[in-house]
């Protein structure tokens, strides 16, 4: 069937090829695990003898590598079809990968690429497991970024297993394995991924999977992952090729994502799954949908559920330029540093709507402005059944002060004379002088800042200002809604939504129509708006459509 991954081990030999065990202890092929000695030619070795009896009798082979410290220098190793890697566990068998011989050289553990190796469909990785030992990539470094400095870096594998791995320190991606065909990526840890990645650069990820190498289906499960503090995305699926179709079939659950610029992204996959999922404290939004990877294709038609969508220091949820459908249906979104959920436009104005993108059953409260805001044009949007509840608690008027009640630390500015709003400064950015800080959250008179980068220590654009230098903190924006409509809404439906304020007095409006927003044959029907400061504020009278049985819109 067309997307259908061949495998070499069909025909296998009653008996294995002499001198090639099926079993390996590396102590005993020529690794030491002593820390020192460069354990990268003798793995190599390894690696290529039971390659090429795999590929004469079909058996596939294990290399264990027992405790111990496992020094890679100066060359990854180009992995075979048939050879899997297992240790005794992270902590007991660790590789440890390092460049110092020759800083221009990317050493990734194990590698298998299109553009070096030849790898495609018909010259693909199969039965290769990789597990129960750790990737410390702290050693490698070079004057420009490589891509390629990655912990592990295979394309084209099928029927692969990853699990259990601690991949952590890597000058690039942790995890980046491209083009997975029935594959399962399970309990892996990536920790501080892509340090040499200023944000801009490719890859720089915890766990990033490259896709559409395979046609319409790739079966790739990826559960029970975490990723923390990694330079661009904690876990990512990017489209590599503009003229093939979107794949089918993946799948992210159990992950927790913590501390990375975006949380979990779908850049390009057709029907994504994401769910039982924990994103939070990243830097930029924990979810996010855009078509800013390489060929700028965007998800579609995915599934967001079931997922704690908090703290994270922008949006919690941020989709953007895609042409839809997208469903988020019975998240928790909540405590975000500005929306809860943002549709936006990521530079591409010129796109049509997006059409069916379907809000349902989610719990958006407590985000620093809008719980839901729309800043880009939709058509037949369905917005129902979500409690979107005492949003907009950036809601501190502006404050400055000086002297002997101000000190600063890499993560804090503490004013002993200040009295502000729990969070009410949550999401600004704090200047002093020409530094500046975003504040990730705040009581009486602390305010904690956001890391500047993902892993970073300090949340200061310069060194930490002295003791007594004048901050200075914007205002709150006026408007601060539970539902903003600030682009062209077609048909779009907003029905049987609890949209309170139900005491904080944050929330300025339930739903807002701004001037640059309009709503054409829209059904805005049937919501609870008690509380807010205003229920439904048009800035932008609507144009057909249904308006009534909003409980609180007097």
């Amino acid at each position: 069937m067309p997307g259908q991954a061949t495998s070499p081990g069909y025909g296998v030999r009653t008996h294995a090829v002499a001198g090639a065990p099926l079993l390996c202890d590396a102590r005993e092929q020529g690794l030491t695990g002593d820390g020192t000695t460069n354990d990268q030619p003798a793995l190599a070795a390894l690696v290529d003898r039971l390659g090429d009896a795999f590929a004469a009798d079909g058996r596939a082979r294990v290399i264990y590598c027992p405790p111990g410290v496992y020094a890679i220098r100066d060359a990854g190793t180009v992995w075979r079809s048939g050879v899997s890697l297992t240790g005794a566990g992270p902590g007991a068998t660790r590789f440890i990968l390092s460049n110092e011989g020759d800083r221009s050289t990317p050493v990734p553990l194990a590698f298998h690429t299109a553009q070096l190796h030849g790898a495609s469909p018909d010259r693909n990785l199969a039965y290769c497991t990789f597990a129960d030992f750790e990737i410390d990539g702290s050693g490698v470094a070079s004057a420009e970024y490589n891509p390629l400095s990655k912990g592990l870096g295979l394309q084209y594998v099928t029927g692969g297993l990853f699990r259990n791995l601690f991949i952590h320190h890597t000058a690039a991606t942790g995890f980046g394995c491209d083009f997975l065909q029935d594959t399962l990526v399970q309990a892996i840890r990536v920790l501080e991924c892509g340090r040499m990645d200023n944000g801009l650069e490719m890859g720089g990820a915890g766990i990033g999977i490259g896709i559409g190498g395979w046609g319409p289906v790739e079966r790739v499960t990826i559960a029970n992952c975490m990723a923390v503090g990694n330079a661009t995305n904690g876990i990512f699926l990017e489209m590599q090729h503009p003229d093939r179709p979107q794949p089918r079939g993946i799948r992210i659950m159990g992950c927790h994502t913590e501390g990375n610029r975006f949380g979990i992204s779908d850049w390009g996959a057709d029907g994504l799954i994401v769910t039982g999922c924990t994103m939070t404290a990243n830097l930029e939004a924990g979810f996010q949908v855009s078509a800013k990877g390489t060929t700028g294709v965007p998800g579609e038609g995915g599934l967001l559920t079931d997922c704690v969508i908090d703290g994270n220091l922008r949006d919690g949820v941020s989709i953007g330029n895609t042409r839809g459908p997208y469903t988020v249906r019975g998240n928790r979104i909540t405590g975000n540093g500005r929306y809860g959920y943002h549709h936006q436009d990521l530079g591409d104005s010129g796109q049509a709507p997006a059409e069916e993108i379907v809000l349902e059953s989610n719990d958006i409260w407590g985000n620093s402005l809008d719980g839901i805001r729309f800043d880009r044009p939709l058509r037949d949007t369905v917005v129902i059944n979500n409690r979107i509840r005492n949003n907009g608690r950036q809601c501190a008027p502006a404050a400055e002060g000086s002297g002997e009640s101000v000190r600063y630390s890499q993560n804090t500015v503490v004013d002993r004379q200040a009295a502000w709003p729990a969070d009410g400064h949550r999401g600004k950015i704090v200047r002093v002088g020409q530094r500046y800080a975003v504040v990730a959250a705040n009581d009486a008179n602390t305010l904690t800042l956001a890391p500047l980068r993902p892993g970073g220590t300090s949340g200061w654009s310069a060194d930490t200002p002295l003791p007594g230098t004048p901050y200075e903190l914007p205002a709150a924006p006026d408007g601060r809604a539970g539902i903003t409509v600030n682009a062209a809404a077609d048909s779009v439906t907003i029905r049987g939504n609890l949209i309170r304020d139900s005491g904080s007095g944050t929330q300025t409006y339930g739903i807002w129509i701004t001037e640059r927003g309009s709503c054409v044959n829209c059904r805005v029907v049937e919501n609870d708006l008690d509380g807010n400061a205003t229920a439904i504020q048009t800035d932008t009278p609507g144009v057909g459509g249904y308006w009534s049985g909003n409980h609180g819109n007097d």
